[in-house]
């Protein structure tokens, strides 16, 4: 097993993507010299310059430095990458994938991991506060930018880690977590897993590695995913299984919106508590917060320790982010890039603002998901009172052959939608007048909002 502190110069292929941004700054942290590469500069890879990284942006060989001792990538970099393909190629320095680097971390340390298909980040992000302000002084990865920190990354002192276990690519099995968290298992990434039963198997994987005497963390229901054999595992290892709503485990109750927030009373096990406030709204948001909260106590907090983070954590950016509010218009952005995420923030903007129009801007991410979903879009979004439909973001992907936006639009049942390339956004949505605007999907799209703002402003 590679020793990470033995490690004087690390290189990243991908250093500004928000995961691989926060371990370059753990290891910058740590006095390790850092150096790397991306396709684009951003406010990521500008903090990341200002920490003392070195960092360029011509996929250009001869801008590698000589005396790297560690390559770090992402899976996101394509085969074909010319930086990537001549350091395998020259095989003088060890590469690792990211999620091997969170791995090495997470067998040294006491990991808290949180995956599942949705709330992750929000999710790690709560963990993160509520430790940070309980004086735990954990170090976390996050895989969006924490208001309160303005950062995707917690530098801390303890033992404490927090990741995201990533199910893309099956990165999630380089994980060995203390505490894990399961907040959803709808199926996705089915052009890695092929179906549903292979995604499971694959959880099922990465619960066998929770170490000994550690916790599994589940959302009502997740249990009934595995197989009998996978419950004789984790009672062989000892693993203590916390499900909610379950007759022993923790209750979501009351959950309210007052003056726009959602707040909700929790039963934990012999203790009850009323009225807690969840800055994210939605239902969805409601469990992330509840699970946070239950993992935390896990590491031998109690709730009075916690209630300082509880009540003062700001939210993640991206994830149901009030952009604008003039009184008249609102603007709210969300990283919602599956069915159930959809349904998430259009059921929460009804909830949040009941008897207005709601129109959304919605961006498809990936060719793949588009092909595997186009129909619980089409679903999704027929609950919009309006639908801007944009083409479909790339990512990482080449295009596939009759997959496009036009799938979800033509069978939905609502007349009110528009396909559009990105140019005519802003001239349409002059012409429309939004009331209630949401933003959607996990695409660039949120670079479109100043002049959004201009329109709704005028």
């Amino acid at each position: 097993m590679p020793d990470l502190s033995s490690y004087q110069h690390i290189y990243f292929v991908g250093i500004g993507g928000i995961g691989m941004s926060a371990l370059a700054r753990y290891f910058r942290s740590r006095n390790v010299k850092v150096s790397g590469y991306d396709l684009t500069r951003t406010k990521l890879t500008d903090a990341l310059s200002e920490a003392g990284c070195n960092i360029h942006y011509d996929e250009n060989v001869s801008l590698i430095p000589d005396d790297i001792d560690l390559v770090v990538y992402t899976p996101a970099i394509p085969n074909d990458h010319k930086e990537l393909s001549f350091l395998k190629r020259e095989n003088k320095v060890v590469i690792l994938k990211r999620s091997q680097v969170l791995g090495l971390l997470s067998e040294e340390k006491e990991c808290i991991a949180v995956a599942g298909t949705h709330g992750k980040t929000s999710t790690s992000a709560v963990v993160a506060h509520l430790l940070h302000e309980a004086g735990l002084s954990p170090t976390a990865f996050v895989g969006g930018i924490m208001k309160n920190y303005n950062s995707n990354y917690i530098e801390g002192s303890s033992n404490w880690i927090i990741a995201e276990a990533d199910e893309f690519d099956r990165s999630f099995l380089h994980l060995y977590p203390r505490i894990l968290i399961i907040q959803s298992l709808d199926a996705d990434h089915l052009d890695i897993y092929k179906d549903y039963q292979s995604l499971i198997n694959a959880y099922e994987r990465l619960t066998e590695q929770v170490k000994p005497k550690g916790y599994i963390i589940l959302q009502n229901g997740l249990i009934d995913k595995f197989s009998d054999t996978w419950r004789e595992k984790m009672k062989s290892q000892q693993i203590n299984i916390i499900e909610f709503e379950s007759q022993f485990g923790p209750k979501i109750n009351k959950v309210e919106v007052k003056d726009h927030r959602f707040v909700f009373d929790l039963q934990l096990f012999d203790h009850y508590y009323a009225d807690i406030p969840c800055e994210m709204p939605g239902l969805h948001n409601v469990k992330n917060k509840a699970s946070a909260i239950v993992a935390c106590l896990k590491t031998g907090l109690s709730i009075e320790d916690l209630l300082k983070g509880i009540v003062s954590f700001k939210g993640i950016k991206r994830r149901f982010e009030k952009v604008f509010d003039n009184g008249k218009c609102v603007l709210i952005d969300d990283y919602a890039h599956h069915p159930t995420e959809l349904k998430a923030a259009i059921s929460t903007a009804r909830k949040l603002y009941p008897n207005r129009k709601i129109t959304g801007i919605f961006q498809p991410h990936l060719y793949s998901r588009t092909q595997d979903f186009y129909r619980e879009f089409a679903h999704e979004l027929d609950q919009l009172d309006e639908l801007i439909l944009l083409p479909i973001y790339p990512a990482r992907e080449l295009p596939i052959e009759g997959v496009s936006s036009s799938m979800i639009l033509d069978i939905m049942k609502n007349n009110n939608g528009y396909l559009l390339e990105v140019q005519y956004l802003i001239p349409k949505l002059h012409d429309i007048s939004p009331d209630v605007l949401l933003t959607l999907g996990a695409s660039d799209i949120d670079k479109y909002h100043d002049e959004i703002i201009q329109v709704l402003n005028k």
